[in-house]
């Protein structure tokens, strides 16, 4: 997750992902974030619908329209990580995993900031006063 104004993210890696996965980043994410109310941009990802999500108290889910990946500033960030893959070749997937992780943690929020920080983005921001 990705916040495009200061480039603070916070990622938490899981070995798949579905409805349980969610639950437990949405806890950790409000608890790291207990102090602040958080609207998170989600796609239309079905375990982001699941009946059995326990929405923490501080965090409003906003989701995107269908089929619009442009739109979400995390994709921005993954596209930035998966610069680095085309060329790569991978003897396992732990391989793959630190290779990842190594270009992640040389993201600092400056540069996140940059990537996700879109003009259209930010005036939103500016215009709901959740900046």
């Amino acid at each position: 997750m990705v916040e495009p104004l200061t480039g603070e993210n916070f990622i938490w890696e899981f070995s798949h992902l579905n409805a349980a996965c969610f639950q437990i980043f949405l806890e950790k994410f409000s608890a790291n974030y207990a102090q602040d109310i958080h609207i998170i941009q989600l796609d239309n990802g079905a375990f982001h619908f699941s009946q059995h999500l326990q929405i923490p108290e501080n965090i409003i889910l906003l989701f995107q329209p269908p089929h619009t990946p442009q739109v979400n500033p995390i994709e921005r960030l993954w596209e930035e990580v998966k610069r680095y893959l085309a060329w790569e070749s991978f003897g396992t997937l732990d391989e793959l995993r630190q290779f990842i992780w190594k270009r992640l943690e040389k993201l600092n929020t400056s540069t996140v900031a940059s990537i996700t920080g879109w003009d259209f983005i930010l005036d939103a921001l500016f215009e709901s006063n959740f900046s």
